[in-house]
């Protein structure tokens, strides 16, 4: 019967923005932070930001960075270690590395032979 009420089947649009096309209004806060960034001073403004708001600068940075790293062309991301060359132990020199931390500080002690 016309007009009689059916639930949508998985996967069916009914209506709405079409899939991929921006929200007006977020584009238009997004337009207005830029201009008011611009007004405060630009890059210099956030250069004072970061100094005077390090967290809130810092959550800044996390939202405008990418949330995946890709290699060349869209690929995976490929690392290579090298190591440095094998150099003879001298087993008559303490070689101890320690490491002393609480919980307001962490301090790193690296005890190495000076021929190292």
């Amino acid at each position: 019967m016309p007009g009689e009420f059916r639930p949508s089947l998985p996967g069916e649009r009914r209506g709405g923005r079409s899939k991929g096309t921006p929200n007006k209004a977020d584009a238009t806060i997004k337009e207005m932070v830029i201009k008011a960034l611009h007004h405060a001073g630009g890059v210099d403004y956030l250069a004072r930001q970061a100094e005077k708001n390090p967290v809130a600068f810092m959550g800044l940075v996390g939202r405008v960075l990418p949330l995946q790293v890709t290699g060349e062309a869209g690929g995976p991301v490929h690392i290579t270690f090298e190591w440095a060359p094998a150099t003879p132990v001298d087993t008559s020199v303490n070689t101890t590395q320690t490491i002393e931390a609480t919980a307001t500080d962490l301090e790193i002690e690296w005890d190495k032979p000076d021929e190292c």
